[in-house]
């Protein structure tokens, strides 16, 4: 079965369009690197799940999030490394043990990614 090579048809550019559409991209450019960045991290599902229950608890330490994936401690660090270098979560130590919680600056995106999740569970339940 041979692949058909699909090709452009326009007859004229719109240099206009082009333009400014380059120009955003120039102006937005940071911000997007930034949002790919934290997508490609939270696009292992471990890490989404680890990230979802960082959402709805606040805060866990590892030993939890071991105990609710079914994981061991060290996998789950492995993980919690990855998030917390790339800012999507921050931690703080009490006495011997460390708690984990979304970032500041990363939850405003994650929260929009997680209340679409829920509002897919609840249009679900209701069918």
């Amino acid at each position: 079965m041979s692949k058909k090579k699909i090709s452009c048809i326009r007859l004229l550019a719109d240099e206009v369009q082009i333009r400014q559409c380059k120009e955003e991209l120039r102006e937005v450019g940071a911000e997007l690197e930034s949002v790919a960045a934290a997508l490609n991290l939270a696009g292992n599902a471990v890490r989404l799940k680890i990230l979802y229950l960082l959402k709805r608890e606040e805060e866990m330490c590892p030993c939890d999030l071991s105990d609710v994936l079914n994981m061991t401690v060290p996998a789950i660090s492995q993980h919690l490394r990855k998030l917390k270098d790339g800012g999507l979560v921050e931690n703080k130590k009490i006495g011997q043990t460390v708690f984990y919680a979304l970032s500041r600056k990363e939850k405003k995106l994650l929260d929009h990614v997680f209340n679409q999740i829920e509002s897919s569970k609840k249009i679900a339940y209701e069918k």
